[in-house]
């Protein structure tokens, strides 16, 4: 039994074995790997078109960084040749795809600059622009990179109106300027949550501005009134009168602007409120002079 049970152990792990090394060498992985000797006999070959070759090979087998590599190396030497321009093409779409956003972005735009008349050129400038639209972060962290991919994305509409792509960078363009309504937002809440009713009401006053064609336009102006209400809350009494009125102006403008809102019944509700502490008021500054 002890014999048997040897034998089996060894069976096993000789058997493990040879699978890991299959595996290894499958996968090109193994130190000194034919496949990475046959890459290294490519890139040390002087025969250009035989190279080039075997970078379209690789660019269809979407073995990026190999067909990287050889395109680079072909870059200067066929420069002028009419094989040039596709080698271009693949080359900068071989950054995209391996997520190298910024240098895809420049050869992109050299591309259209190298080649402004070709059928490629349009296909080139959009791809510039969703580069950037690639490297747009979630809308907690710096939006730079969504404000530049509007602006190109808009530059490619007005540069080619008869494009098939105008309707991707439009819906792009919406995408963006929904992320950017969205970072707004967050922080004009953020004032409101942290007490800073004054701050909030001019914040979210700036959002209804610069987002005039929202569909949450009624949710901004709604805690617009909020906090010009709880500003006059929390004002000396001199003051409160005064306040309380401005939120009844916001009320009406409310209702006037948005009278199918389901945020309507309270906004009446804040009308109701500051007139009747208005009256409030008024009763005691009697009270107080008689």
């Amino acid at each position: 039994m002890r014999l048997l049970f040897v034998l089996f152990i060894a069976i096993t792990t000789l058997g493990s074995c040879s699978f890991y090394h299959k595996a290894v060498k499958n996968l090109g992985l193994a130190k000194g790997s034919k496949g990475e000797k046959s890459f290294s006999k490519v890139m040390k070959s002087r025969d250009y078109d035989y190279k080039l070759g075997m970078a379209e090979k690789y660019y269809l087998r979407k073995d990026y960084n190999r067909a990287q590599q050889l395109y680079q190396d072909l870059f200067s030497v066929m420069k002028g040749s009419p094989k040039f321009e596709d080698l271009y093409y693949k080359f900068a779409y071989c950054s995209f795809y391996l997520k190298d956003y910024a240098n895809a972005e420049n050869l992109f735009k050299g591309f259209v600059e190298v080649f402004p008349n070709s059928p490629k050129a349009e296909e080139m400038d959009y791809m510039r622009a969703y580069t950037f639209y690639q490297e747009s972060p979630r809308y907690e962290l710096d939006q730079t990179n969504t404000t530049k991919t509007m602006g190109f994305m808009q530059a490619f509409i007005n540069t080619h109106p008869g494009s098939p792509r105008i309707k991707d960078a439009t819906d792009i363009i919406d995408k963006c300027r929904a992320k950017l309504e969205l970072k707004d937002f967050k922080n004009a809440e953020l004032y409101y949550n942290l007490g800073q009713y004054k701050a909030a009401g001019i914040v979210f006053n700036n959002l209804l501005n610069t987002y005039p064609d929202s569909e949450k336009s009624d949710l901004y102006k709604f805690f617009v009134i909020k906090s010009d209400y709880q500003y006059a809350a929390l004002s000396v009494p001199d003051k409160m009168e005064d306040r309380y009125g401005q939120v009844i102006t916001d009320c009406n403008d409310f209702v006037d602007r948005f009278p199918e809102s389901k945020l309507l019944k309270e906004v009446q509700n804040y009308i109701s409120l500051s007139q009747n502490n208005i009256k409030s008021l008024k009763n005691e500054q009697a009270k107080t002079a008689g």
